[in-house]
């Protein structure tokens, strides 16, 4: 005889409480959310496989990473900005220069032509 799985009571009312999805997407979202309810259940009564206890590790993992990936992408950006701000004062300060001589040499009578 076949061996019956047993379901707890939220996963059937979760199940009645959805209408059947009409998209291929929608569908796939609904199993995932059971999927991850089914197994959160199994971790909370201490009945989960240890295949489902790494996979949330790994999840976890995978998050903290993503986490500092950003993070490192932001303070790039940062950097970005001051290097880009450090070129444009460099620039006033070029013309500022180049002003400062022009007036100079006006001062002293030399005229460029």
């Amino acid at each position: 005889m076949a061996r019956q799985r047993r379901t707890s009571k939220a996963l059937d009312e979760t199940i009645a409480e959805h209408p059947p999805a009409l998209t291929p997407e929608a569908q796939e979202a609904h199993m995932i959310a059971l999927a991850v309810g089914e197994a959160e259940r199994q971790i909370r009564e201490g009945t989960a496989s240890s295949q489902i206890i790494t996979h949330y590790l790994r999840l976890a993992a995978m998050k903290e990473r993503e986490r500092l990936e950003i993070e490192k992408l932001q303070e790039e950006n940062k950097l970005l900005r001051a290097k880009t701000e450090a070129i444009e004062t460099a620039k006033d300060s070029i013309e500022l220069y180049q002003k400062a001589i022009d007036a100079m040499k006006i001062y002293q009578g030399v005229r460029d032509d």
